[in-house]
């Protein structure tokens, strides 16, 4: 594996998901707003397969999901589910690479991580992947095939660009607790144990060798030692969910290299605060731990809260442009 820690992350960038249909109006607003550090837009607006789990079902190796009233569903071959998640990730990448020529820098490309989808994605009896521990391992195995062509092809596409690895993994912390919901809704699945699921994790984030991953969860009490030890080298959150109980494990990430993609704006429409004002709490953070100032710009990328699909076109702009203001804030006066 290439040395990630020499990585330079753009000063901020975008969950993944926007709102709208349109592939180039998207693409055409994450290129202008964030400069720096583009992303490949989700639109889940348009439909089944432009959802994070049906795009990156679409993504698997000789598995294939189609969609059930219950949600996706593994299935036996290709079908018009599969082929139209295809086709959406297509015309995102051509709009894309329309928007980047002669671009140099570094690009993020997002995609379910393993144990989201296994909590996520049924089999043929209904039950979610998660309830089969083999079934977790193959999901993972074909995940991480997909995951290696998807990312030759952005390089193809897009040269000059550096790729960081996005994992969504929402449900992880669900996943480790044993609180995701049967097909009944009557119980839950089995916690699955640390270690399985930071192996697991592992695998897939060295499907990009070439590059670092970072993991996502909008979710409360993202389990940063964890992710650190399955290889992310960058870990985003939901920032108006951390505690002070989580102070030690980001200091100790931080001081290990660990780069913080931290979601300061709000990811639905609303006023924007100043941009000093949108990181007051990061700086406060930075004090708390003890951290020099002089690091903190360069091991925080900003981020919305969660993804923007939600949220206007209008707002959508000008969250994304907030945080590359923010960012400037933060890396002119970070104290």
């Amino acid at each position: 594996m290439s040395d990630i820690s020499e990585f330079s992350f753009g000063p901020a960038t975008g969950v993944g998901s926007m709102p709208g249909g349109d592939a180039r109006e998207a693409a055409k607003t994450v290129t202008g707003s964030i400069e720096d550090f583009p992303f490949l837009a989700e639109l889940p607006a348009r439909g089944p397969g432009a959802d994070m789990i049906g795009r990156t079902a679409g993504l698997l190796v000789e598995l294939y999901a189609r969609v059930e009233p219950s949600g996706w569903r593994l299935g036996d071959r290709p079908g018009r589910d599969t082929r139209r998640a295809r086709s959406w990730l297509g015309e995102d990448l051509d709009a894309l690479e329309e928007f980047t020529q002669g671009y140099e820098g570094p690009l993020k490309v997002q995609a379910v991580g393993p144990w989201t989808l296994a909590a996520a994605l049924e089999l043929r009896n209904g039950e979610a992947v998660l309830s089969d521990p083999g079934a977790c391992r193959d999901l993972a195995g074909s995940l991480a095939e997909g995951l290696r062509g998807h990312l030759d092809e952005v390089r193809r596409r897009i040269p000059g660009a550096r790729i960081v690895l996005q994992l969504d993994e929402p449900s992880l912390t669900a996943v480790l607790r044993g609180h995701v919901r049967s097909a009944s809704g009557y119980r839950t699945h089995r916690a699955v144990d640390r270690q399985v699921v930071e192996a697991v994790l592992r695998d897939v984030v060295g499907a990009h060798a070439e590059g670092p991953v970072a993991v996502h969860s909008c979710a409360p009490d993202v389990p940063f030692a964890l992710l650190r030890r399955a290889g992310a080298a960058a870990v985003s959150f939901d920032f108006s969910l951390l505690t002070e109980r989580d102070d030690d494990v980001i200091g100790e990430a931080v001081e290990g290299g660990t780069k913080l993609f931290a979601g300061v704006v709000p990811g639905t429409d609303g006023p924007l605060s100043d941009p000093a004002g949108s990181v007051m709490g990061v700086r406060t953070l930075w004090r708390r731990l003890g951290l020099a100032p002089g690091l903190l710009a360069d091991a925080v990328t900003l981020t919305p809260s969660c993804g923007l699909a939600g949220a206007s076109p209008e707002y959508a702009r000008r969250a994304l442009a907030h945080c590359l203001r923010a960012a400037r804030s933060l890396a002119d006066n970070p104290e």
